[in-house]
């Protein structure tokens, strides 16, 4: 009987999830708890045998194209060797998250201008030239000695400039101020963004590496496969092995050549979501020139990378910034109760032509004292205060998240070094019980069920080794956007460093 046994899955049925989990959609603002590596999944690479996992297949494709952290806008680059360096920098440029986060940034900065505009001056300036005549019975009056009824046809020309003041508006005001944290807050936004994108970029460049890896390891266990039939065969034609052996290690060798495919075409999929996060078209071909082994973590201390993260999360720090504009706004509601002054001028020439015409003028301060207003202002309070309250609980929900991530790290970084320790002494222990198992067959003390129970057992624990080094630089790869410093020292941090 055959050995059975759990195969991972690195298409995108384990890291697109866990991203869906982890990037906001464009609706969303652009805050985002880290990438946890989650367990691998009891399934065998592009298993849609059943309808089930068709339809969570196709749902999670459509979730994922609908993300914009994994779409872009596609260039025309000529890659030939792509470094993970290479693959950051092509997405801080061209991601199509990123791209949306800096235009929500520009709406920002308008609504702030506009805001900006309601405290300023507002000049204008214009000119009529009006030829008219003037009908007095019209207008009510009758007719007066030596004065006709109809009056001329005569010109007027008016050239003149207008001013317009806001001179005390304190709703005015403190929405203004409102739009100035609003603009901060959306630049921290953008930099998070930034860091979504290196989330994004690198869990796919992982993913597709980890891809590579178990192509060269399935490829090696169909090599092995192949090499038993062969003796199979041979030891069959000699006479010292049943027919069954023969068979055995030919649906074993198949099976192998199964998975290598599988593997394959895996991996080509996982080079188009790459290409596509990054800007790449997808008909681009291109290898992937660093293989990111297993590194052991740089040395941390937990409380001091939890300070670190709140000093340097973006995220954190446009949450504050959008709770002090809650309450600048909270502000500007309370000033819809207090008066207003206005000032309105305007100076000009008017008479019959330009020739002719002389200079007017016109000077007003008006005075507003709200009276009553029907709860208008106790209304917009009311709500603003509302808004104050959420942004502030916010806030403190993201400090404790914060928290939260970088300790998760820190345990999903522990646990995936323990894992990758064990994984690969299953390795070695699972290639020695191959040899012995070969060496038995090959002197007729065994046949090929032990053989072949063996090599099952060296492909899972190859498996488990690729996905415990994918899990452990993916945990990494987490702790670096948990501390917030994701574009700075990715690179570093996968290396080790």
């Amino acid at each position: 009987m055959r050995l059975a046994r759990q195969k991972v899955c690195f298409t995108g049925l384990l890291v697109i999830p866990i991203l869906l989990a982890a990037l906001p959609t464009a609706a969303q603002t652009l805050s985002s708890a880290p990438l946890a590596p989650t367990s691998p999944m009891s399934s065998r690479a592009s298993d849609t045998s059943s309808p089930e996992a068709a339809i969570s297949a196709a749902e999670q494709s459509n979730a994922t194209a609908q993300n914009p952290f994994f779409g872009s806008l596609p260039h025309k680059i000529n890659v030939q060797q792509l470094s993970l360096k290479q693959a950051l920098d092509l997405g801080l440029q061209y991601n199509l998250g990123l791209y949306l986060a800096g235009q929500s940034q520009r709406q920002i900065s308008g609504a702030r201008l506009r805001a900006l505009s309601r405290l300023l001056p507002d000049l204008s300036a214009g000119v009529t030239d009006t030829e008219q005549q003037v009908n007095l019975a019209a207008l009510g009056f009758s007719a007066f000695p030596g004065v006709p009824q109809i009056l001329g046809p005569f010109n007027v020309f008016d050239l003149r400039g207008f001013l317009k003041q806001r001179v005390v508006n304190f709703q005015e005001i403190f929405n203004y101020r409102a739009s100035q944290e609003n603009e901060r807050a959306a630049r921290y936004r953008y930099q998070d963004a930034r860091e979504l994108v290196v989330l994004a970029v690198g869990a796919l460049y992982l993913e597709a590496v980890a891809g590579a890896a178990r192509i060269e390891a399935v490829r090696a266990q169909f090599t092995t496969a192949q090499a038993l039939y062969q003796q199979a065969v041979d030891m069959n034609r000699a006479g010292v092995s049943p027919g069954i052996d023969v068979l055995r290690s030919q649906v074993e060798m198949q099976s192998q050549q199964q998975r290598l495919l599988a593997a394959e075409n895996d991996f080509r999929k996982q080079k188009l979501s790459l290409a596509r996060a990054i800007g790449l078209e997808t008909s681009q071909n291109y290898a992937l020139s660093d293989k990111i082994p297993f590194a052991p973590a740089p040395p941390l201390d937990l409380q001091q990378e939890i300070g670190r993260a709140l000093a340097s999360r973006a995220d954190y720090q446009s949450a504050q910034l959008q709770a002090k504009a809650a309450e600048q706004a909270k502000r500007g509601a309370r000033g819809e109760r207090l008066p207003t002054l206005d000032f309105n001028a305007n100076y000009g020439t008017i008479g019959p032509s330009p020739a002719t015409n002389h200079g007017t003028f016109l000077a007003e301060a008006e005075v507003k004292v709200p009276i009553f207003q029907g709860g208008k202002v106790r209304a917009d309070v009311l709500q603003a205060d509302a808004v104050v309250q959420q942004r502030r609980a916010q806030v403190e929900d993201l400090r404790g998240r914060i928290e939260f991530d970088v300790r998760s790290a820190f345990l999903d970084l522990q646990s995936a070094a323990d894992q990758v320790s064990v994984a690969q002494s299953s390795v070695q222990l699972a290639g020695e019980q191959l040899t012995q198992a070969r060496d038995r067959f090959a002197a007729g003390v065994a046949d090929t069920i032990e053989v072949v129970q063996a090599e099952e057992s060296l492909a899972a624990a190859n498996d488990s080794y690729i996905n415990s080094v994918f899990i452990h630089n993916l945990a990494k790869l987490s702790l670096a956007r948990a501390v917030g410093v994701a574009e700075k020292a990715t690179v570093q941090y996968l290396g080790g460093r």
